[in-house]
């Protein structure tokens, strides 16, 4: 696949997306970092600002989630916001990709665990890299796969996005250029 015919989806906050928008910016993909005003973001590349109707349509129940992911979500407009904005990064890519920790419920911890549910919900290819296992998984529907290091997922759509954690691991890091690395040739 041509880098140059891809795009990230992302948020440009700081930790994993952050690293997904470096390695996209050095493999040649274009990105886009949907934010809105007053949110702190490390990626300035493609930043979409959502204004308050573009919010509102991402707005999701946030019981809802929290049944969905059997923890509670402050109600804090801060928090939802960043819900509403994962919510575009989602809809927007034909795959996910995320960093962070698969808990025992299956589902992964943070607000970050709403993107990985919702990738579910919407049946799109989601694939998790948990630093604590360090190793990559695949939903497969029904529970997840833990994938062999050496044959970790490849970015096999044009528009995909990254997410994840905003305390990511070095070993979070390696995992997110290898990716780009199997997916799209070393950069030179």
């Amino acid at each position: 696949m041509n880098p140059g015919e891809c795009i990230l989806f992302s948020g440009g906050a700081q930790g994993a997306e952050g690293e997904f928008g470096a390695c996209a910016e050095r493999h040649g993909i274009e990105e886009v970092n949907f934010t809105f005003d007053g949110h702190r973001i490390v990626r300035h590349r493609g930043v979409r600002v959502l204004n308050h109707e573009e919010l509102e349509s991402g707005d999701v129940s946030l019981e809802y989630v929290s049944k969905l992911m059997q923890r509670r979500f402050s109600d804090a407009p801060t928090i939802r916001k960043i819900l509403q904005t994962i919510w575009y990064q989602v809809n927007s890519g034909q795959e996910v990709y995320v960093v962070g920790t698969i808990l025992d419920d299956d589902t992964v911890r943070g607000g970050t665990g709403w993107g990985a549910e919702f990738a579910k919900i919407c049946n799109k290819p989601l694939h998790v890299f948990d630093q604590d296992q360090d190793s990559w998984f695949t939903w497969s529907g029904l529970k997840w796969r833990e994938r062999e290091t050496s044959n970790g997922p490849v970015i096999a759509h044009r528009h995909f996005t990254g997410t994840g954690t905003r305390t990511i691991k070095q070993n979070a890091r390696e995992a997110i250029e290898s990716l780009f690395t199997r997916s799209f040739g070393a950069v030179s």
